[in-house]
């Protein structure tokens, strides 16, 4: 595959591009890890939230039901661009190995996956879309310090009134180290760890029976409660991946750029728990 004969083409066909930058970037992006995936190809993705059920009624035999309409609103998720620039020698351009190949894919891949988790964690995003901190989560109160997990269980009720259900935990990586240290009897020197752990994936970490993720997008102290289901990301096809080598002729070097569209709608904010504690 020439990185280098054409500038300003395609050097990817979508195939190569689903498995070098989308594929690793759902691995890497804790916001798709935690949303539910929506592949369009419209300009944007328009999902039906009920906001009431229908009324059902105890009904004598022979009577006539009752009739009754849900109420029905909609989300419009709109897709932004999200693009990724990364500069690489034309020796590296034009080693056709897989290697090469792979170096060049990670590199955009943790590129895309740091600038979308920090909007998804964050408030509002210039020419971006609008975070968790922009939302009207609820509250959950983690007490003076992390002495338990409490908050957690308290969070995944939050969800549960609302008919849906937690699937994962966010925070800090300095956060997640808080966390994973506390001990089932602090007072008493105790080194057994108050984390719950998964046999069968022993590298995770489980909170009441809830994966707890980690990315630097969040702020210290401050864990977030998400019901996937209630986190819709509309990822619209047609990624690109371009190289164009004229704007660095000077220092024998090529640009790789990368660009997507991606956007993303909270159907039930109130389902979503932002935790911190209050000393």
């Amino acid at each position: 595959m020439s990185m280098t004969t054409t500038s300003g083409a395609a050097i990817l066909s979508p195939e190569q591009i689903g498995e070098l930058v989308i594929r690793p970037l759902g691995q890497a992006s804790v916001a798709m890890q935690v949303s539910t995936v929506v592949e369009i190809t419209g300009s944007s993705l328009r999902v039906p939230v009920v906001s009431a059920d229908p009324a059902a009624a105890w009904t004598a035999e022979g009577a006539e039901i009752g009739v009754s309409d849900p109420t029905l609103v909609e989300i419009d998720i709109t897709p932004k661009k999200l693009a990724a620039l990364t500069v690489i020698s034309n020796e590296l351009a034009a080693d056709s190995s897989p290697a090469a190949q792979q170096i060049v894919g990670d590199g955009i891949t943790r590129d895309l996956a740091r600038k979308l988790d920090a909007a998804y964690f964050g408030d509002t995003t210039t020419n971006g879309p609008s975070g968790l901190l922009s939302i009207a989560a609820t509250s959950v109160d983690a007490g003076d310090t992390w002495a338990n997990f409490d908050w957690a269980e308290q969070a995944k009720s939050v969800a549960e009134q609302r008919n849906a259900a937690v699937t994962a935990f966010v925070c800090s990586p300095t956060t997640a180290v808080k966390l994973a240290t506390l001990k089932e009897y602090g007072t008493a020197g105790s080194n057994r760890p108050l984390l719950q752990g998964d046999p069968t994936a022993p590298a995770t970490r489980v909170i009441a029976g809830v994966p707890l993720l980690s990315t630097p997008s969040v702020a210290d102290d401050l864990v977030w409660a998400i019901p996937q289901a209630r986190s819709v990301l509309a990822l619209r096809s047609g990624a690109t991946v371009v190289v164009d080598s004229s704007a660095f002729f000077s220092s024998d070097r090529t640009g790789v750029r990368a660009s997507l569209r991606v956007g993303w709608g909270f159907t039930d904010p109130a389902a979503i728990s932002k935790i911190a504690p209050t000393p």
